[in-house]
């Protein structure tokens, strides 16, 4: 990931993507939408759990301490965020989410704003 302030590249993030290349198509494809969205809004993920259907049921912290919503027409659910499992970044491995290391999501929640510009390409 690549954090520009007006034309100079100000910080870059390792993350992880969908599971599958290619634009999205539909809900559950596994895929990261490209485009051009906004941040639509930050919100404290600490308490949120996922089940990954893999018969251990909630996982606590799944998404991390953030999720940075993003306005994507079309789709809902679309975001930056944490994880429980830090190796997974730099993989094609999500449902559809961008997701990148605690820490940097600490940085980055700081850098980003409601209203921002992200573009996500391949």
């Amino acid at each position: 990931m690549y954090l520009y302030r007006g034309k100079n590249l100000e910080r870059t993030f390792p993350v992880a993507i969908g599971s599958n290349g290619g634009q999205k198509q539909r809900v559950g494809d596994s895929r990261t939408p490209t485009g051009t969205f906004t941040v639509q809004q930050i919100q404290n993920a600490r308490s949120w759990t996922y089940d990954f259907g893999d018969g251990r049921g909630p996982t606590p912290g799944a998404y991390g301490p953030w999720f940075i919503r993003l306005k994507t027409p079309g789709w809902s659910g679309i975001g930056i965020h944490g994880t429980h499992a830090p190796d997974s970044i730099g993989t094609m491995i999500t449902q559809g989410c961008i997701r990148m290391h605690n820490t940097d999501l600490e940085k980055l929640k700081r850098l980003v704003y409601p209203g921002m510009k992200v573009i996500i390409s391949e």
